[in-house]
């Protein structure tokens, strides 16, 4: 038996591919793969680490969800270390290292003003190392 893929979707094994007039990919899901390859996940590791399926984080990676579980890209977010709010946002297209930070950048702000002294102070003893 020969099996043939359609090329209008994305297989696991072309991951890497460049893709043209066939990409049905979405922002969330490009974001997704960015940051999932950043980290050096694989559809399987991303997966199990966010409590999802394999073919679950594809089909957001790959197609055009109408309705993506709330809960899901919240638990794929923390995975990745960004926000839900990053991946949905279909506006903020900024590189994985600035999502990180802008993530931490968010949390930071809703931190109680002790916590926040603390941390410029451990900033500023890293600092001083240079």
């Amino acid at each position: 038996m020969r099996v043939v893929k359609d090329p209008i979707y994305r297989y696991s094994e072309h991951d890497d591919l460049e893709y043209g007039e066939h990409d049905v990919s979405t922002p969330l899901g490009d974001k997704i793969r960015d940051l999932r390859k950043a980290k050096g996940y694989t559809l399987d590791k991303l997966a199990e680490l966010a409590e999802s399926s394999k073919s679950y984080i594809w089909e957001l990676e790959n197609k055009n969800p109408p309705r993506p579980s709330a809960d899901k890209v919240a638990k794929i977010a923390a995975v990745l270390g960004v926000t839900a709010d990053y991946l949905i946002d279909t506006t903020e297209k900024v590189g994985v290292e600035d999502a990180t930070d802008n993530a931490f950048f968010r949390k930071y702000r809703k931190m109680d003003a002790v916590t926040k002294d603390k941390i410029r102070r451990m900033a500023d003893l890293l600092g001083d190392d240079e």
